[in-house]
C-alpha cells in the first residue's frame, strides 16, 4: 500500500490548487512567487471584483459562500477548488472573504479575512477565471453568519495539519474547504454547546453531523497513476489519512466546492446561485441555470460587461 499512497499524491499534485498566503503580501499566493500581473490584467481583475461586489450589494443579503476557479481540475470534471464565506458586514472591508489558508512561512494552516479583489488574486490564471456565488434564505445564513463571526469558535474548528487533498472524514489534516463544511456543520448542526464539554472534539462532532446528513464528499478518480517519483515530495500531500478501500481503488474522497455546493442545496433548497466569469473580452453574470459554458461564453439570458480599455 505505501506504493499506491506515493502514486496518489503524486497525481494529486499536479491537479490540486493550493491556496497560500506570505506575510508580505495581501493576497493569496503559491510559496513561490507567481509571474507578476500587468496593468491591462490587474484592471480586469479589479473590474471583475467590483461587479461582484456590486451583485452582492444588489442582493440584500448578509452573507455568501464563494468558491473561485484556481488549477484546472477538469480532468476530474471540476471547475473550482477554494471556497470561503463572504460577509456584507465584515470588519476587515465589505465582503471579505473568511477562508483557511495555508501560511507557507509557518507551514501551517490559518484563518484569513481577505477582500474580494484579493481573493481574486489567488487565481492560476488572470486572463480567464470563474467565481460561484450561493445566497442562502436568511433562516439558513444567520446561524452561518454568527458561526464564521465567532473567532474562538472558527479557530476551534482549525486543523493542526494542512494537506490539501485531506480526506474530509478525518481529523488528521485539514483542507480550506473541509474549514467551511466543518462550519455550516456547527452552525445548522447546532453544536456549538459542545464547547461546554472539554472533551469533545468540535471538529468529529461536525463529521459526524456532516455523515449523518448524507454529505458527499467529491470523489477523485485517480486512474493510471504516473510520475510516481514526485509522490512524497510536498508537505501538503497526504494519503495515510485515507481509508485503505479508498486507495486500493485508487479514489480519494476530499471536500471541494462542488460537494459543498451540493450539500447546501439540498439542505436549503431555496439557495440561490450567480456564476461569474471573465476572459479578456468580457464578463458574464448567470443568475441560476447551468454552468456557463468553458471559455467563459455567454448565452442570451446572461448579463454580458465588455472589458475595453478602463
Amino acid at each position: 500500500m505505501i506504493g499506491a499512497r506515493r502514486w496518489a499524491a503524486a497525481l494529486l499534485l499536479l491537479a490540486l490548487w493550493v491556496p497560500w498566503h506570505g506575510s508580505q503580501a495581501g493576497v493569496l499566493r503559491y510559496c513561490d512567487p507567481p509571474s507578476p500581473l500587468d496593468a491591462v490584467q490587474q484592471d480586469r481583475l479589479f473590474r471583475f471584483g467590483a461587479v461582484i461586489k456590486a451583485e452582492l450589494d444588489r442582493s440584500g443579503d448578509v452573507l455568501a459562500l464563494v468558491a473561485r476557479s484556481g488549477l484546472a481540475l477538469e480532468r476530474f470534471g471540476l471547475r473550482y477548488s477554494h471556497a470561503g464565506i463572504s460577509l456584507r458586514d465584515s470588519a476587515n472591508a465589505p465582503w471579505s472573504v473568511r477562508q483557511l489558508y495555508f501560511d507557507c512561512e509557518q507551514a501551517r494552516p490559518r484563518i484569513f479575512d481577505q477582500g474580494i479583489a484579493g481573493f481574486l488574486l489567488g487565481g492560476a490564471d488572470p486572463d480567464i477565471g470563474y467565481v460561484s456565488v450561493l445566497l442562502l434564505p436568511p433562516a439558513d445564513a444567520a446561524p452561518l453568519a454568527q458561526a464564521v463571526q465567532d473567532n474562538r469558535q472558527a479557530l476551534r474548528l482549525l486543523g493542526g495539519t494542512y494537506s490539501a487533498n485531506a480526506h474530509a472524514f478525518s481529523l488528521r489534516y485539514q483542507n480550506c474547504n473541509q474549514w467551511v463544511a466543518e462550519l455550516l456543520a456547527v452552525a445548522w448542526g447546532d453544536l456549538a454547546g459542545a464547547e461546554s464539554h472539554a472533551d469533545v472534539d468540535l471538529r468529529l462532532q461536525a463529521q459526524q453531523w456532516l455523515q449523518t446528513q448524507a454529505y458527499e464528499p467529491t470523489r477523485f478518480d485517480l486512474g493510471n497513476p504516473f510520475l510516481i517519483w514526485l509522490g512524497g515530495q510536498l508537505p501538503w500531500l497526504h494519503t495515510d489519512d485515507h481509508p485503505a478501500d479508498d486507495l486500493a481503488a485508487w479514489q480519494l474522497r476530499v471536500s471541494m466546492p462542488a460537494s459543498i455546493e451540493a450539500f447546501v442545496r439540498r439542505q436549503s433548497p431555496a439557495t440561490r446561485r450567480i456564476e461569474f466569469c471573465h476572459n479578456e473580452r468580457h464578463i458574464v453574470v448567470r443568475h441560476g441555470g447551468a454552468p456557463i459554458a468553458e471559455g467563459c461564453q455567454p448565452e442570451p439570458q446572461d448579463t454580458v460587461i465588455p472589458l475595453g480599455p478602463a
